[in-house]
């Protein structure tokens, strides 16, 4: 039986996130036409692809033969895409990029548009995300990251090193005695993460150095975190070009002379040619380093 790659797709959507819902969403179509689908694929091949369970859709041996082909016959897709497009020289189509959100609020966006006035036939698609997205996978054909890439087909370069310090409202201050030096932060109300947020070097040196700290307020991200600093919730601990030029906020303690952290620009190693991933990495990786520069003073 000769299998079409976009049953086979169904296939490994259902496989990868173990259930209809989810998968439908990956895809963009509705839980009615993911259902629809399946059972079809399976009529038609004779065989049950999942296991229909409490927990889940777990895979048959069949589904799991199919589900590696659907696999092999992505990586060959994707391969191919990354080969056409790296030998793309037109400064026009649709350019992917995505981000952390403090730096898609404070310095990205302006750059874009910068970007978009010099270079009007590319089309900017910005996801602010702040997890790793797979760049092999091409959910995203230039990243702006904290983390020196590990993977062997990224290339790219290091824009920034990011300096953070403590921060506080105004109103807070007035309130509360002003901290002189870390181990006083102790006595103060704290901005942390949340439990279920992911791990960061802020977060880990936040509980080293102040291990019995009170935290007042908890949230998962650093956008999050400064809103709460400027309504006076606490002290937060900030990536200083985000809460530089903000009337409302006060550094508290100055520049932490050990938390410095990376900033990186990268794409997958076969675009790296493509005229609008190499003009996009140079203009706006070029733009973001001054910014940063220019803020962390």
């Amino acid at each position: 039986m000769t299998f079409a790659w976009d049953d086979l797709r169904f296939v490994l959507a259902i496989g990868r996130s173990g259930n209809l819902a989810a998968a439908a969403t990956a895809l963009s179509v509705n839980h009615s036409t993911m259902f629809r689908r399946l059972n079809a694929i399976e009529a038609s091949i004779g065989a049950k692809l999942f296991e229909r369970l409490a927990t889940g859709y777990r895979p048959t041996e069949a589904g799991q033969r199919l589900i590696e082909a659907a696999e092999r016959m992505e990586t060959e897709a994707l391969a191919l895409d990354r080969d056409l497009t790296g030998r793309d020289t037109r400064l026009s189509g649709q350019l992917r990029v995505t981000c952390s959100e403090t730096l898609g609020l404070k310095v990205l966006t302006p750059l874009i548009r910068s970007f978009r006035d010099r270079h009007p036939g590319i089309v900017v698609e910005l996801s602010v995300d702040n997890r790793q997205v797979d760049m092999a996978r091409r959910e995203a054909d230039v990243a702006i990251r904290a983390t020196r890439p590990a993977e062997g087909d990224l290339f790219g370069r290091k824009i920034a090193d990011i300096h953070w310090g403590f921060f506080a409202a105004r109103d807070y201050l007035a309130r509360r005695s002003r901290p002189k030096i870390l181990s006083a932060l102790g006595g103060h109300d704290l901005i942390g993460w949340a439990d279920n947020a992911p791990q960061t070097k802020a977060g880990a040196f936040l509980q080293r150095q102040v291990p019995r700290a009170t935290f007042g307020f908890r949230a998962n991200g650093f956008v999050s975190q400064y809103a709460a600093a400027r309504a006076g919730l606490g002290i937060a601990l900030l990536p200083i070009y985000l809460a530089a030029e903000d009337g409302e906020l006060v550094p508290v303690l100055g520049r932490v002379a050990d938390l410095v952290t990376e900033m990186w620009i990268v794409t997958h190693r076969s675009l790296k040619d493509t005229a609008r991933v190499r003009t996009f990495m140079d203009d706006v990786g070029n733009g973001v380093k001054r910014e940063i520069a220019r803020l962390s003073r």
